[in-house]
């Protein structure tokens, strides 16, 4: 068939054009680009001339755009580079482009989509090879200049069931067979696989290895979190039994559920009680191996897949709030210093940037609570994205199936993308990684995300659901595997709708595919919900029933593609006893000097607010809507330019009801590496403070924690041990449950490093989110500085030392000693403040967190648009702890000038009196001899600006 080809081009530089010169002038120094025009080329194959005349037309704007059809690029201008999608990896602009074609009449038989870079200026041939490989083109997923297509179509037959042989092989055969396959299981687990086939007396197929390998990983598995521990202390030798990690987190939380908690860790997400009618919904994930690999496509499927989480939970939800934590290596970090393999850092950070930004913007989900943290070992960077829901209570319990239930699946169609996901976030990365497992990343389409959720609701309201859950790894295996264990299934793998043919039953099976959610739906029910998903325009397919047969039962056609029995699946396997070496920290103290002359005061501030962990966030943030649904009442930055960062994002979900939903989070992943008992704690307790310096009730909530760790050696299951222990102990104290919580525990990076065998180990992530209620909306409190001339109060004391804190960093001091967080005076501190805010003398309010008081004092006041002047009682000798310690779990407030402390804080202790707010731009400093230094606001917020305008 003919392929028509239309360009769709504007006058001059476009804006993407003019983002690839500025970054390749900023990371790669080539400043000899002029300008770069762009051009979308769209392919239909199937079309008469007619209608591609015709859809042109509908494509382009005539006011602002030029399209041509049929001009083809002259192949021999090494300035024009087109970049491309691979053949058979997910292009979402087809999709849209295909549905227009459609609302028109036509029926095309394919579509493609791409960009046309053209290079101006006196730039080099070598250099535009340069810009295109390092920023252009991510080969897993692109390619530049593709050959000119004879068709669209990508055909191939449908690959044959493959049967493998294990039953004679021996363990170090079946280690192999597992790494060929890419299995990622150990020689045990192969064992107990070779021996279930033994006793069934037969090999097994190709699909149900890949089953089993997906339900054992440790993404889908928790393998780690489920073990008994043996913990050994390295210092004296002690050996003694542990729980399981997950057992203690649960068991902890249990005890404090009251009625609030409507479901905690057995659904897609935990469920929280905001009234006795609706809930909210919090989902927090990891999407770190993919997004090495491809940032933007695997922090935009990060996003959409917690999204169905929240989608999938009870029997279906809305999702109202989008949340991103990531954690990066310094995105200037010279090109010497990242290891081979790995893409360079500022890549990294700005593709999950934009996948986080394309996906929650279109959808319609603003994403209002962000953090960033920076350290040279992120060299696998960690991708936290989270998502908040609404649902009817009645709606939240998660769904059984029953037998005779349909096997609906909703949404997109399958292809290979996402391959060997579940595995492959499972193992340690290499300088292969980005080849090797190329078809472990996917590529989303919120447009169709957003189709299904709105159908979904729909039917959920109409009684039609009756159990859900997304397809997130491992695909319809995970997806309808774990629905039916409680009755069995049997799948028709032949009506699964497919992006293009070719792909084998165990591709069809296992893809991770995006945006596709499974169903229970009961077979009266079934043609009621598939009108409904036609209204919507998402498709809707009956693949099978939920069958009480106890097995997983797997066809393509008359072929058997997998039949295994469930007892197996769920108890074969049985519990790991694994080893976890408890080995403290041996760090040399070095304390640096203080400060001594006032320029040298004013610089080390201006260093800290530059520091790239403490310094201003908001060019990340402004990439994001916030105020898309008209929800977010506190957003992440505001005061008088809306340039102040708050604490926490405030939402009312509802514009009839008095309260509103809190959230926040809290991490600190160097204090984890320096001390993890004490750096759970920290964590615990900054997310915390988040949450009540925004206004939130620190008795009216729940948490998710999220742990982000190096492969599991008994050193890093050391770390994660005590991580726990400090975890549950902050729990206690506060009598607060967490109700959710994920791990992902392959963050080594194994490759080499300018020339050398290297093996790094990111430092470990506890991100600890919570959410829950503030009481009334009107009470919601932000960070900025509201009038001049007002008292300034700290509330809580520092404990512990400075290791791990900004003015260490950039003094170039270490140690050992970070702070401590006080568990039993936390909640006090907490409960006091709330009802200080509540009591509505409280005009603004801060956490201390990282850069410490100084910091916070700072930010305030570039909210206000005014200046600070503190009044310290310390003398020089700890003025440096006093303005930088970074203890978690204080407060600095603001009262107006004629304010009563002693009434407005009365139970709040312990407090004190720290300055007031000033008309004069500056932030000044007395301790007891008098003036310290005093710096301009525009120069410090500057310096905090300053590192990440680039973004």
């Amino acid at each position: 068939m003919t392929i028509h080809e239309l360009r769709i081009s504007g006058e001059g530089e476009s804006p993407e054009g003019r983002a690839v010169r500025e970054e390749a002038a900023r990371s790669l120094g080539i400043d000899t680009i002029e300008q770069v025009e762009t051009a979308k080329v769209i392919r239909f194959e199937g079309l008469t001339d007619e209608e591609a005349a015709a859809l042109a037309e509908a494509l382009s704007d005539a006011v602002t755009e030029h399209v041509s059809i049929g001009d083809r690029r002259d192949e021999t201008d090494g300035r024009i580079v087109e970049v491309a999608m691979n053949p058979g990896a997910m292009n979402p602009e087809v999709a849209s482009i295909l549905k227009a074609a459609r609302d028109l009449g036509m029926r095309p038989v394919a579509a493609d989509s791409s960009t046309e870079y053209r290079f101006g200026g006196p730039v080099a041939a070598g250099e535009i090879e340069t810009v295109v490989s390092r920023h252009l083109v991510n080969e897993t997923v692109q390619r530049a200049n593709p050959p000119r297509p004879d068709t669209l179509v990508i055909e191939g037959e449908t690959g044959p069931v493959r049967s493998v042989p294990v039953r004679e092989k021996s363990p170090e055969e079946l280690e192999r067979l597992s790494g060929d396959m890419k299995l990622q299981l150990d020689r045990n687990e192969m064992v107990i696989i070779r021996d279930y086939f033994a006793r069934e007396g037969r090999e097994p197929t190709d699909c149900e290895l890949e089953i089993i390998a997906g339900r054992e990983s440790e993404h889908c598995g928790h393998k780690t979190f489920k073990a008994k521990l043996i913990v050994e202390d390295a210092e004296t030798g002690e050996r003694r039994e542990a729980a399981p990690l997950m057992d203690r987190i649960r068991r902890t939380s249990e005890r404090y559920y009251g009625d609030r908690v409507v479901s905690a860790f057995v659904d897609n997400a935990g469920v929280y009680a905001l009234d006795g009618e609706w809930a909210v919904l919090g989902k927090v994930e990891t999407h770190n191996s993919p997004s090495a690999i491809e940032p933007y496509g695997g922090a935009a499927t990060g996003s959409g897949g917690v999204f169905r989480d929240i989608i999938g939970t009870g029997q279906g939800a809305e999702v109202i709030s989008s949340t991103n934590m990531n954690c990066f290596q310094p995105v200037d970090t010279p090109p010497e210093d990242v290891p081979d393999g790995v893409k360079p850092p500022a890549y990294i950070a700005r593709g999950v940037h934009r996948g986080v930004r394309d996906y929650g913007n279109r959808m319609g989900v603003p994403t209002n609570n962000i953090s960033e943290l920076y350290h040279p070992d992120f060299v696998k960077p960690s991708v936290i994205v989270g998502a908040y829901g609404l649902i009817p209570i009645e709606r939240a319990e998660k769904g059984e199936p029953r037998a005779g239930d349909r096997i609906v699946a909703v949404g997109g169609r399958t292809g290979r993308d996402g391959l060997h996901g579940a595995t492959m976030s499972s193992a340690d990365m290499t300088e292969q990684t980005a080849t090797v497992d190329s078809q472990a990343v996917q590529i989303g389409n919120p447009i169709e995300e957003k189709r299904f959720a709105d159908a979904i609701l729909e039917a959920r309201d109409e009684g039609l659901v009756r159990a859900i859950t997304d397809c997130g790894a491992a695909g319809f295996s995970s997806a309808v595997g774990e629905m039916a264990e409680d009755t069995g299934a049997r799948v028709h793998l032949e009506r699964a709708p497919l992006k293009y043919e070719g792909l084998s039953p165990w591709e069809i099976f296992l893809s991770e595919s995006q945006e596709r959610m499974v169903l229970a739906v009961a077979p009266e029910h079934l043609e009621r919900f598939q009108e409904i998903c036609a209204k919507y325009r998402t498709e809707a397919t009956d693949l099978g029933e939920f069958d009480g047969s106890g097995r997983l039962h797997v066809t393509h056609g008359e072929t058997m593609v997998a039949d295994l029995d469930y007892d197996f699946l769920n108890h074969g396997f049985g519990q790991r006893t694994l080893t976890a070496r408890i080995e403290r920290s041996a760090v040399a103290e070095r304390r640096p000097d203080a400060p001594e002359s006032e320029s040298e005061w004013g610089q080390t501030l201006l260093q800290v607010l530059g520091h790239p962990n403490v310094c201003s966030k908001e060019p990340i943030a402004r990439q994001y809507d916030q105020g898309v649904q008209g929800r977010t009442i506190v957003a992440t930055h505001g005061g008088r330019s809306q340039e102040g960062p708050n604490d926490a994002a405030v939402m009312r979900p509802f514009p009839d009801r008095p309260y509103g939903i809190v959230q926040a989070h809290g991490m600190n992943p160097i204090l984890n590496r320096l001390d993890p008992y004490e750096g759970a704690k920290w964590a615990v307790a900054e997310a915390m403070a988040n949450y009540v310096a925004a206004g939130g009730d620190p008795d009216d909530c729940a948490l998710i924690d999220n742990f982000v760790s190096p492969t599991p050696d008994p050193e890093s299951l050391g770390s994660l041990h005590r991580q726990v222990e400090g975890l549950t102990d902050a729990l206690d104290a506060l009598g607060r449950p967490a109700i959710s919580g994920k791990d992902s525990l392959s963050s080594t990076y194994r490759g080499t490093l300018r020339g050398e065998e290297t093996v790094i180990k990111i430092p470990p992530v506890l991100c600890m989110s919570v959410f829950g209620k503030i009481p009334e909306i009107g009470s919601a409190m932000s960070a900025d500085l509201k009038m001049t001339d007002s008292e300034l109060y700290l509330i809580g004391e520092r404990s512990g030392g400075l290791g791990g804190s900004a003015y260490y960093d950039v003094r170039h001091g270490q140690s050992g000693a970070v702070p401590k967080i006080d568990l039993d005076q936390l909640p006090e501190t907490l409960r006091s403040v709330h009802q200080a805010i509540r009591g509505g003398w409280v005009i603004s309010c801060h956490d201390v967190s990282k850069g410490g008081l100084a910091a916070a004092v700072s930010e305030m006041a570039f909210g206000g648009d005014c200046g600070v002047e503190l009044e310290l009682d310390a003398d020089r000798g700890t003025l440096a702890e006093e303005l930088f310690d970074e203890t978690a779990g204080r407060f600095v407030v603001e009262l107006p000038g004629w304010a009563v402390p002693d009434d407005v804080l009365d139970g709040v202790g312990p407090w004190r009196r720290i300055g007031r707010s000033r008309p004069e731009r500056t932030v000044a400093v007395h301790d007891r001899r008098g003036r310290v230094f005093s710096a301009a606001t525009n120069d410090l917020k500057a310096a905090w600006q300053e590192p990440l305008e680039a973004f």
